[in-house]
């Protein structure tokens, strides 16, 4: 089965991960067009940043670990700038200087070594 490489308009809604092509379903942030090999990536992204934000709950609730020493922490800073990276790369003009505005598209070093 062959992916389309058509581009077609999703709206993203940042908190809860939603991507959906109904603008009027629910509430969104972000518009973007996208092929739907582009969204499957930025869906994964979510998916991934869901999953390492459970288990950051649970390490939440041990006192000892800081949260700028906490790898899981990063993993999910990270994603979350790679999921703003893609928005950005696929989004409109107004959602491009909206990011942009907001700094995160600036690699920054960890304590703990990683980069994002």
């Amino acid at each position: 089965m062959k992916v389309s490489e058509n581009r077609k308009k999703y709206y993203i809604w940042l908190p809860t991960g939603e991507i959906t092509q109904d603008r009027e379903s629910s509430p969104w942030n972000f518009e973007i067009e996208a092929t739907d090999n582009e969204v499957i990536q930025l869906r994964e992204l979510f998916d991934y940043n869901y999953s390492v934000g459970e288990e950051n709950f649970y390490r939440a609730h041990v006192p000892y670990l800081q949260y700028h020493f906490d790898r899981e922490n990063d993993k999910q800073d990270i994603t979350l700038q790679k999921i703003y990276e893609m928005i950005h790369q696929l989004g409109t003009e107004e959602g491009r200087r909206h990011i942009e505005s907001m700094g995160i598209l600036q690699a920054k070093p960890t304590d703990d070594g990683l980069e994002y």
